[in-house]
């Protein structure tokens, strides 16, 4: 992210306005420099530019928030001991807002949008959640060890997790601790030797999208694949979900793991079709957990969709 040329120009804009504000604000001129006089329309657009590639490269908000707060806080002070009440109260409307974002989002909850559809039935593509960012421990950066509070995630959790591998967030079912050993039989799950306690619902139709490599002229596609899926309550520790089994995809022999210390295993509810411990994801560091996510607030499937709040309420 910080080599992005956007991500670049955001913080150029945003700097150069800044100081060109205050410089004005200290002056006796009267007459505006251009940054100046359009200083609204250059630090939208440069913020729009920053929160652009922020939002494609997945990157950190929190830390943007947290030196943006610091930085309206030494504007501040400079203009109380410079007792410039223009700098020192707009600094202040600033700083306040900004703030009380960064604490929010950083140590209460953070909203999140779920990408893909690896946790149907019940959490589909599109749905808004809120991530609850203090049920493991608080700290700053979306990677690493809780600073205060540490507590360790539990079996059936949503948790929101960062792969190694990939910076972008992924929610999924927490399965595994350190040193458990998973082992998948004929689609059925047993931890540590024992299988987990499971009741089938019901078999629906649905169809999902599958990425299709073409070897004669390497171009990738979407198919869509229509297939029946099989629902089961599935219960483990003191959390009962709803999980779904494709019938007639990704059969396999039987597979086992050995959970390595320090690290987590997790699942898609949607088993089939779902990026997670089983295939790249792999296991899970510790300080890669973002949060459990705790409530779903608003499904909003496709642009031209209208959002809706009957699905709202806590997660399961």
């Amino acid at each position: 992210m910080l080599s992005d040329p956007l991500f670049i120009v955001g913080i150029l804009g945003m700097t150069i306005c800044l100081i060109s504000w205050i410089r004005f604000a200290m002056s006796d001129e009267i007459i505006e420099p251009f940054v100046v006089r359009y200083i609204s329309t250059l630090s939208f657009i440069s913020g729009a530019a920053l929160l652009y590639s922020i939002f494609v490269n997945s990157g950190d908000l929190g830390i943007v928030l947290l030196v943006g707060s610091a930085i309206a806080f030494i504007v501040m002070v400079l203009g109380f001991l410079l007792k410039n009440s223009e700098i020192s109260s707009t600094a202040r409307g600033y700083f306040i807002p900004i703030i009380i974002i960064f604490i929010l989002r950083t140590f209460l909850y953070e909203p999140y949008q779920i990408p893909s559809g690896s946790m149907e039935p019940q959490l589909k593509k599109g749905d808004f959640l809120l991530v609850n960012k203090y049920a493991y421990g608080l700290k700053v950066n979306r990677i690493g060890t809780p600073n205060y509070f540490r507590k360790d995630p539990q079996y059936g959790d949503p948790v929101v997790i960062l792969p190694p591998h990939n910076p972008v967030p992924y929610i999924k079912r927490l399965i595994g601790k350190p040193g458990d050993t998973i082992r998948i039989i004929n689609k059925r799950l047993y931890i540590n030797g024992i299988a987990l306690e499971r009741d089938f619902i019901d078999s629906e139709e649905y169809s999902f999208d599958r990425k299709v490599r073409y070897q004669s002229t390497g171009e990738i596609k979407i198919n869509k694949i229509d297939a029946i899926g099989d629902l089961y309550s599935e219960k483990i520790g003191n959390a009962e979900y709803i999980i779904r089994n494709t019938r007639g995809l990704n059969e396999q022999y039987p597979q086992e793991w050995t959970v390595p210390e320090g690290h987590y295993f997790v699942m898609g509810d949607n088993r089939d079709n779902s990026n997670d411990s089983t295939k790249d994801v792999g296991f899970v560091p510790r300080e890669n957990f973002f949060g459990r996510a705790d409530y779903l607030w608003m499904s909003w499937e496709c642009w031209i969709c209208l959002p809706s709040f009957e699905k709202a309420g806590k997660i399961k």
